[in-house]
């Protein structure tokens, strides 16, 4: 019997295939989520109609999508720095928490009265950038150091890691920069050193410029110079990179701080765009959320945006659909859920095809003579 697929000789890795196989799994996601719609008495339809008319119908909520996907971008940005390069690193939910410490302090420095007042606003703002980068990059490059110097587990090392960068926040926050009255947080930053709105009538703030320019710098780093192509090289196949003269334990200890210095970046992105004060959880599991952006957009820095936006925009349009369907907001979690699924299994369509014999039997019958069989 013909088998109807077969195995391609190697992966297509061509973007249109890429594209065309992460649309399919996207629709997929979207026809089971619309079962459980259908199970609810709902109309699927009109519930895909409230999730992204909110999120994307109106500047508003597109302004949302935007304020919730700016820290997912940069996450997604720095996993791909270190995943491309063969570190392994989760501590992402504590990079954003140093970061956005390290924002606050820089930024309420520049409050009047005190060492940084008599700098410019776009000054105070740009230190406020620099001492986030620096303390997420020196985050995170203690566990670089850690795996290059001692050999230690990077992932075990930086999932643990987030957890004293959560503690280490709730003691700034009830302890050094507690402000005044009951609640732990700091005193709100001054308004000068806010990242100013980019669209008018709407929440989406600079952050977004910075995200896009960044991921356009990533791609540049990693397809366009030759450490972007040590870095991938260190990353798929340490022995030959050492082999070549290429300083591995460099490399990775380089794309440790890269990927903190963006991961911190989210953090004062949504301290200086939303928050405006430093409070405990403000993180709310964004460090793992954005991983899970880079893994959809296979490590591919240009597609990051577009699908952070996607993600954001799903989740500021589940509280539509509930109003407007009837929906429990849970099953947009579900729908979520299943587009990574999905998309991670449409991985293995790039290593099948339809089998060409198939096509050629076809030819063959449909020219075979009338009343007689087809072939030999």
């Amino acid at each position: 019997m013909t088998p109807v697929v077969v195995r391609r000789p190697g992966p297509n890795g061509s973007p249109a295939a890429i594209a065309f196989h992460t649309a399919l799994a996207v629709l997929a996601a979207l026809a089971l989520a619309g079962a459980l719609f259908a199970v609810q008495g709902a109309d699927p339809l009109a519930a895909y109609a409230a999730l992204f008319s909110e999120a994307f119908g109106t500047m508003r909520g597109f302004g949302f999508s935007l304020v919730r996907a700016t820290p997912l971008a940069l996450i997604a940005l720095g996993t791909v720095v270190a995943w491309r390069s063969g570190f392994g690193y989760l501590g992402f939910e504590g990079c954003f928490m140093v970061g956005a410490a390290a924002a606050t302090a820089a930024a309420l420095a520049s409050a009047e009265g005190r060492m940084l007042a008599p700098l410019p606003s776009w000054l105070a703002l740009a230190l406020a950038m620099l001492a986030s980068f620096a303390a997420g990059g020196a985050w995170a490059g203690l566990v670089g150091l850690v795996r290059t110097r001692l050999g230690a587990n990077e992932v075990l090392v930086s999932l643990m890691t987030n957890y004293v960068g959560l503690l280490g926040v709730q003691y700034l926050i009830s302890g050094p920069m507690r402000a005044p009255g009951g609640l732990p947080q700091s005193e709100r930053v001054p308004s000068d050193v806010w990242l100013p709105f980019v669209i008018p009538g709407s929440r989406a703030h600079a952050g977004i410029l910075l995200t896009v320019a960044a991921a356009g710098l990533v791609w540049f780093l990693l397809r366009r110079t030759p450490l972007g192509y040590e870095l991938i090289v260190a990353g798929l196949n340490p022995a030959a990179a050492r082999y070549g003269g290429i300083e591995v334990g460099r490399r990775v200890l380089l794309a440790s701080v890269l990927a903190g210095g963006l991961g911190a970046l989210a953090g004062m992105a949504e301290l200086l765009g939303v928050q405006h004060r430093l409070v405990d959880g403000m993180g709310g599991g964004v460090g793992f959320t954005g991983v899970v952006v880079a893994l959809l957009a296979r490590l591919n820095p240009l597609a990051v945006v577009p699908l952070a936006v996607l993600y954001g925009g799903m989740t500021v349009g589940a509280d539509a659909m509930q109003r407007g369907a009837g929906i429990p907001s849970s099953i947009a979690a579900i729908l979520q859920s299943l587009i990574v699924l999905l998309i991670l299994a449409s991985e293995r369509l790039r290593y099948y095809r339809l089998n060409p014999s198939l096509f050629r039997l076809g030819r063959d019958r449909a020219g075979a003579a009338p009343g007689r069989p087809a072939g030999p």
